[in-house]
C-alpha cells in the first residue's frame, strides 16, 4: 500500500499516458514533416541533380574520346616514324662505337700481354722458383738436425730419469710398502672383527638392559596409572554424567523450548495485531485464492490497485509459526539416549 500500489498507479495513470502523448507528438511534429520533405522536396531536387550529373558526364566522355583520338593520330602519324628514325641511327652509332671498342680492347690487351704477364710469367719461372727451391732444402736440412739433437736429448733425459727415479720407486714399493701394507691389512682385518664381537656383545647388553627398563617403567608408571583410570576415574565420570550433566541437559532443553513457545506465541500475536490495524484502517480485504498459493485473510486491497502476481509473497515464505515441543522419545541426543 505504501511503496508498490502508488509506483503502479504513477505508471499507468500519469507516465504512461505522458509517454504515449509525447510519442503522438514527436510523430507529428517530426516524422510527418521530415517524410513530407522527403517524398516532395528532396526526391524531386534529387532526380535532377542526377539528370544534370549524367548529362555532364556524357560531355565529359565526348571531350575525351575526341582528345584521345587526336593523341592517337599523332602518335601513329608523328612520333612513331621519328621514334623509327632515332632507333636507325642509334644502331649504327653502336655499331661504330662497338667497332672502335673491340679495336681498343685487343691492342691494350696485347700491350698488358707483352709488358707484364710475360715478363712476370719468366720471372716466377726462371727465378722464384729456383730460389724457393733452395730455401725449401735448407730448411729441410735444418729441421733434421733439430729433431736429431731433440731426439738425442730426449732419450738421455729419459734414461736419466729412470735410473733416477723410476727404478728406485720400483724398488721401494715392490719390496717396502707391498709387504708392509699387506702386514697393516691383516692388523686391520683383526681389529675390524674384535670391533665388530665388541659392537654385538653392546647390543646385546644394550638391548637387556632397554627391555628391564620399558619393563621397569610399565610397572611402576604404566599399569598404576591404567588402574586408577579403570577403577577411578571411569566409575566417577558415570555418575557425573548420570547424576549432573544429563538433568542439566534435560533443564536446558526444556528452557529453550518454553522460551520458543513463547516466542512462537508473541509472533502469533503481533500477526494478529498488525491484521486488526490493517482491518480497522484500510477496510476487509477482497480474498483470493491463486493455484499453488495461499494468502491470508484480513488484508485489504483496491480493486484499481492490485498487487502484482510476481510480488505477491506466499503463505510458506511469511513468518514462521512455532513448531511443537519435543519429548523425551524424541530425543537422539548422547545424554538422553537410553
Amino acid at each position: 500500500a505504501l511503496f508498490v500500489w502508488p509506483w503502479v498507479a504513477l505508471w499507468r495513470y500519469v507516465i504512461a499516458p505522458a509517454g504515449r502523448g509525447i510519442a503522438w507528438l514527436a510523430n507529428v511534429l517530426l516524422v510527418v514533416p521530415a517524410a513530407w520533405v522527403y517524398r516532395y522536396l528532396l526526391t524531386p531536387v534529387g532526380h535532377g541533380i542526377a539528370w544534370v550529373a549524367r548529362g555532364a558526364w556524357g560531355g565529359v566522355v565526348l571531350v575525351c574520346r575526341g582528345i584521345g583520338d587526336g593523341l592517337g593520330w599523332v602518335y601513329a602519324r608523328l612520333l612513331t616514324p621519328v621514334g623509327h628514325g632515332i632507333m636507325w641511327l642509334a644502331r649504327g652509332v653502336g655499331l661504330v662505337l662497338a667497332a672502335l671498342g673491340t679495336g681498343v680492347y685487343t691492342a691494350v690487351a696485347w700491350l698488358v700481354r707483352y709488358l707484364l704477364v710475360v715478363p712476370a710469367v719468366a720471372l716466377y719461372r726462371y727465378v722464384l722458383t729456383p730460389v724457393g727451391h733452395g730455401i725449401a732444402w735448407v730448411a729441410g736440412g735444418v729441421a733434421w738436425l733439430v729433431r736429431t739433437l731433440l731426439a738425442g736429448v730426449g732419450l738421455a733425459l729419459y734414461w736419466t730419469g729412470r735410473v733416477l727415479l723410476v727404478l728406485p720407486a720400483l724398488a721401494v714399493w715392490r719390496w717396502v710398502l707391498v709387504p708392509v701394507g699387506r702386514v697393516l691389512a691383516v692388523v686391520g682385518r683383526e681389529i675390524g672383527e674384535a670391533l665388530g664381537h665388541a659392537w654385538r656383545i653392546a647390543g646385546y647388553v644394550s638391548q637387556a638392559v632397554g627391555r628391564f627398563l620399558g619393563t621397569l617403567f610399565r610397572w611402576i608408571f604404566v599399569e598404576p596409572v591404567r588402574w586408577v583410570y579403570r577403577a577411578v576415574l571411569t566409575p566417577v565420570g558415570h555418575v557425573v554424567r548420570d547424576a549432573v550433566w544429563r538433568p542439566a541437559a534435560e533443564a536446558v532443553r526444556s528452557a529453550g523450548r518454553a522460551v520458543r513457545q513463547a516466542l512462537a506465541s508473541a509472533r502469533e500475536s503481533a500477526r494478529q495485531a498488525r491484521a486488526d490495524i490493517r482491518r480497522m484502517l484500510l477496510g476487509e480485504r477482497e480474498r483470493r485464492e491463486p493455484v499453488g498459493v495461499r494468502e491470508p485473510a484480513g488484508l485489504w486491497e483496491p480493486a484499481g490497485l492490485r498487487e502484482p502476481a510476481g510480488l505477491r509473497e506466499p503463505a510458506g515464505l511469511r513468518e514462521p509459526v512455532g513448531r511443537e515441543a519435543r519429548t523425551l522419545g524424541s530425543s537422539t541426543t548422547a545424554l538422553t539416549k537410553d
